[in-house]
């Protein structure tokens, strides 16, 4: 009988259990999937980031003003990058959940996986479509194919991989209810690509079925999983079956390992930093004809009309980098990521994603001064949203501390406070500045400007900042305390002998 395997089994813990030595395995063309899951993440995670592109190259004419149409198109296109972007990372988690079953893979595995990650990598074109052409179904209905063909390639591969066993973990490798693992796991996998499905059939007469549907990809799952939670407060728990003699736990909402979401947010976090680079690289470079024409051959004076968008640029970066640095801090004292947890990862990265939108408008301040209060507003709102996410994380991590958070980190521990403040840093920033600008709106560029130039600098003396006020309190709380122990005496009464 085998004991019972944990969420995630480490992928040394596989190749450790397996049946056949390293050697054997190579002389076959067979080898672990490792590599190929640290292949799909980087790709994944790519393919999640640039889904942003369509919206930041919203074009706004410099004559066309920041009215209400615009701001209902760029809410939209908001919204849906936001969709299409969860549901991303919801393959990329059925991917991930995927070669945990499948423990070994082949040169059909291999390439059935390269034939998966193409059809991803062709996602962000129908979403270019959806959000170019929100009213023709063409869009939707090639998006929804696209999903529909990726699970089609992952029911491929389980289907593959359990007419040969010797590819599967260890576990289910010598279970005797294979059957009912793969029936189990192709009913999980076809779940999405179901909904997608109706969604593509909805796409051709009423469209805004066809969001619901799409939207439903990544509610349904939360909701199944609260209404089961409900369903056990009131009833208990349903009793295993009788036949069932092996715990193997399959579930693409059962949260992953920390090792998998680091190397996922990484990636995302790697390629805002290189769309923004993208960006100047591309906008930003003098064509020759006009540095000679209008600059009389100067390139300095040329790259001086681009001063402003530098100066977007290495905001936008600190920004990007400084979340990152929160990111990887609040990780690094995290032990188990809990299934909430890994929700509003996905949902801060989601807004990560947008802050090459927040530096599209930032940089445009130069073209459309009179836009300069909307453009600081909404690239506040985007670094608020990242940052509270993260967070919210922090938060959820302290109501189940035992669990999640390393002993220096949980509730007074000495580095509690100083992580309660890194994390509330940009949010509070952010939301100042916001606040800000609905006072004073006419220095809305200066208010933006101070705060991603304040911040790195908070950050910097964070942690002296911290250690001084906790001192503080520690002082305060020594002379204000013998003064209550001190027993109460009437002034009127001699002090006793």
């Amino acid at each position: 009988m085998s004991g019972p395997q944990a969420p995630e089994p480490t992928l040394e813990g596989q190749a450790d259990a397996s049946a056949g030595s390293p050697d054997e395995d190579a002389a076959e063309g067979i080898q672990h999937s490792h590599r190929m899951l640290s292949f799909s993440d980087a790709l994944l995670s790519i393919i999640a980031t640039v889904m942003i592109l369509p919206v930041t190259h919203t074009e706004i004419s410099p004559e066309q003003e920041f009215d209400k149409s615009v701001q209902r198109l760029l809410a939209t296109r908001i919204a849906v990058y936001l969709m299409t972007f969860l549901i991303v990372t919801v393959a990329w988690a059925a991917h991930t959940r995927l070669f945990q079953v499948v423990g070994k893979i082949d040169d059909t595995l291999a390439l059935l996986n390269l034939a998966c990650m193409m059809t991803i990598t062709f996602l962000p074109f129908t979403f270019s479509l959806m959000v170019t052409f929100p009213e023709v179904p063409l869009g939707i209905f090639l998006f929804c194919m696209c999903v529909i063909a990726i699970g089609a390639v992952q029911a491929l591969i389980v289907l593959y991989a359990f007419h040969f066993p010797h590819l599967l973990s260890p576990q289910i490798e010598r279970s005797a209810h294979r059957g009912l693992y793969r029936q189990r796991v192709l009913g999980i996998i076809v779940r999405g690509p179901a909904l997608c499905l109706a969604a593509a059939g909805f796409s051709l007469f009423f469209y805004p079925a066809s969001y619901l549907l799409m939207a439903m990809v990544i509610v349904l799952p939360h909701v199944s999983k609260a209404a089961g939670w409900c369903r056990a407060q009131l009833v208990g728990p349903r009793e295993p079956p009788a036949h069932s003699v092996e715990v193997f736990t399959f579930d693409l909402h059962e949260p992953l390992s920390k090792e998998r979401v680091e190397a996922f947010s990484d990636g995302v976090y790697a390629v805002v930093a290189t769309l923004l680079i993208l960006d100047i690289c591309e906008d930003n470079v003098p064509d020759a004809k006009d540095v000679k024409e209008k600059f009389q051959g100067s390139l300095v004076a040329a790259l001086g009309e681009s001063g402003p968008h530098f100066l977007a640029y290495f905001g936008s970066f600190a920004t990007v980098g400084l979340l990152w640095f929160a990111h990887h801090s609040l990780f690094l004292h995290i032990r188990r990521a809990t299934q909430p947890m890994g929700l509003l990862n996905t949902l801060s990265l989601a807004f990560v994603g947008g802050l090459p939108l927040a530096y599209q408008q930032t940089s445009a301040f130069t073209k459309q001064p009179r836009d300069e209060l909307e453009s600081v507003r909404i690239s506040c709102a985007i670094i608020f949203l990242a940052s509270i996410f993260q967070f919210a994380i922090w938060t959820t991590a302290l109501l189940q501390e035992g669990e999640t958070l390393q002993p220096s980190a949980r509730f007074g521990g000495r580095e509690h406070a100083f992580m309660f403040a890194k994390l509330a840093l940009y949010p509070c920033a952010s939301l100042l500045a916001f606040a800000c600008t609905c006072v004073l709106s006419s220095f809305s560029t200066a208010i933006f400007h101070a705060m991603q130039i304040a911040v790195p600098f908070a950050f910097l003396l964070l942690r002296l900042l911290v250690r001084l006020a906790l001192a503080s309190l520690r002082a305060l709380r020594g002379l204000v305390g013998p003064v209550l122990a001190r027993p109460a005496q009437s002034p009127l009464l001699p002090a006793p002998c």
